[in-house]
């Protein structure tokens, strides 16, 4: 059975006059029906450029796009701007990082909600009103009804995070992309929108990807995760598996750098330097100039993804290669 999403040697380019800009550097990865994969990184790792090329959404007179991206059967590489207008919303929908900025502010909410129902489906205005109080009862907003005639700026920012999350949904995609929906929110709204996505995923069957640099918030929702440094994916396997034991000397460094319970009292562990400007990649490991355990074979050239047992991998020449993949 097809994947939902299949990627593989994806490459994203920012061409200006002055520069070229390397935000994705051949990324490979595949998502099932109904599953939650979790990219996790710094700033500037390229999460968020993955993530909008799901959807063709980066500025395209700058943006130069390669490799295979099929969502549901569609390959978004090469389909048409009309096409795309179509696959949006209905196939493949997006939950922004700031709702405020998301959210048009001179349209009620309810409108918004229904125009996007109404652009993808034939059907009538009273039916899409009906649709769109069912969203805001579904995302748990309180007076729903009375919230349809809002504006943006009436709200709080969980609850415009709630009614991005309605639109988002209100045409049942088949795959939702959440780019750090949460990192504006207080701790208590946080865990609360993390457990209704969670649950409206296996309610309608989506899959999801979740962009964040939150080790708990991909604990607590994902089945699988993607660590991404300089463009690429260095590391993926199992959530449990990873946070228990990672393979990645970045992938080790962050869960080091993490605040938690067990480590009260304790300094924390921190990575020397910082990430590479990607307008200029390095020739070998992205990650060598920060990395304790740099030998001359890192700088030579990219690591090949390796895998020591079915379904973890990493790019380092330390980690075991009793199964190296082709991945370059």
């Amino acid at each position: 059975m097809e994947p939902l999403v299949h990627v593989r040697d994806l490459k994203v380019r920012f061409v200006s006059r002055d520069s070229t800009v390397h935000a994705v550097n051949g990324v490979d990865f595949d998502l099932a029906p109904r599953e939650t994969l979790c990219i996790l990184g710094e700033s500037g790792s390229g999460k968020s450029v993955t993530l909008r090329s799901l959807m063709r959404l980066n500025p395209p007179r700058l943006t130069k796009m390669t490799g295979t991206v099929r969502v549901g059967g569609h390959d978004l590489v090469t389909t048409s701007e009309r096409s795309l207008a179509d696959i949006r919303g209905s196939v493949v929908s997006m939950i922004f990082q700031e709702p405020m900025t998301a959210l048009d502010p001179v349209f009620t909410i309810g409108m918004q909600i229904r125009e996007t129902i109404r652009r993808h489906e034939t059907i009538s205005r009273e039916d899409a009103e009906r649709r769109a109080l069912e969203l805001l009862e579904l995302v748990q907003i309180p007076s729903a009804k009375r919230r349809l005639a809002a504006y943006p700026h009436e709200l709080s920012g969980g609850l415009r995070q709630r009614a991005m999350i309605a639109i988002a949904l209100s045409c049942r995609p088949k795959l939702l992309l959440a780019d750090e929906p949460t990192t504006a929110l207080d701790a208590t709204v946080q865990i609360q929108i993390l457990l209704l996505l969670r649950k409206l995923q296996q309610d309608m069957g989506m899959g999801v990807i979740f962009v964040t640099h939150d080790l708990g918030v991909a604990a607590e929702i994902a089945d699988r995760v993607a660590v991404m440094y300089a463009g690429r994916f260095i590391e993926e396997g199992p959530v449990s598996a990873l946070m228990r034991d990672p393979l990645h000397p970045y992938a080790q460094g962050l869960l080091g750098a993490t605040v938690h319970g067990g480590v009260r009292g304790k300094r924390l562990t921190t990575i020397p330097g910082a990430p590479p400007n990607l307008a200029q990649v390095p020739t070998g490991c992205a990650f060598a100039p920060r990395c304790a355990y740099v030998e001359p074979a890192c700088l030579a050239a990219v690591p090949a993804a390796r895998s020591p047992i079915p379904g973890r991998a990493a790019r380092c020449i330390r980690v075991p290669d009793h199964a190296v993949s082709t991945a370059a």
